[in-house]
């Protein structure tokens, strides 16, 4: 059972891209803010890793994320809120707006803040398993990590107000339709780790960088 942050990720070299991993099954990989410091330490590690021009994040245990610790929340007072949602955003603008590919390999639970850091990668691959939601509605809260304005940018205004407001979750078969997810695998691990073999292989790092500066549109 993972107790300390470096045993709350998994950042795996494999040659010209990286595979990070969460890893706290027990918790269905809730981003509690141990995990985000984990997350945070990787993402810091792989930047280092000059030739490496793709990142793979998935989750251990047929989970991707649950999303954000709800229990702590009523905890905290309106400065340590803000502090905890800017950390948030901070984090998903930091896999967004980095120079490499980023894939999430998604399978199982995506909801709230884990579907929050789904978003911020370029591209999603699911297995038809997976569901994804933002349940934040029925508890009274949105989500603070920017995954409302990733969302509709995504799948447009319409379709993202009416996911936020009823806070329905979906399977993978309607994420696909709408847009959500790129494409369906059984095992979107091996899936995503074989697009990343190929965009290495086919890509500079430089083409790459220029790519994805003319896509952001944040």
């Amino acid at each position: 059972m993972p107790n300390t942050t470096a045993d709350l990720v998994s950042l795996v070299d494999k040659g010209l891209y990286g595979v990070l991993s969460l890893n706290s099954p027990e918790r269905l990989n809730c981003l509690t803010e141990p995990m985000l410091t984990a997350v945070e330490q990787a993402l810091r590690s792989f930047a280092t890793w000059e030739s490496h021009r793709v990142l793979v994040v998935t989750g251990s245990g047929g989970v991707f994320s649950v999303g954000a610790d709800l229990a702590t929340l009523p905890k905290l007072d309106v400065e340590s809120a803000k502090a905890f949602s800017a950390r948030g955003q901070a984090l998903m603008h930091s896999v967004s707006r980095t120079n490499r590919v980023t894939i999430a390999a998604i399978d199982g639970y995506c909801l709230g803040g884990g579907l929050d850091l789904a978003l911020s990668c370029d591209l999603r691959y699911a297995s038809p398993r997976s569901s994804f939601q933002h349940p934040g509605v029925k508890r009274g809260i949105i989500t603070g990590w920017g995954g409302n304005i990733r969302l509709a940018r995504l799948i447009g205004k319409d379709a993202a107000r009416r996911y936020f407001l009823t806070g329905d979750r979906i399977d993978a078969v309607e994420a696909e339709r709408i847009g959500l997810i790129n494409e369906i695998f059984d095992d979107p691990l091996v899936a995503a780790c074989d697009r990343a073999f190929a965009i290495a292989n086919n890509w500079s790092a430089p083409g790459i960088a220029a790519a994805k500066t003319a896509c952001h549109l944040e």
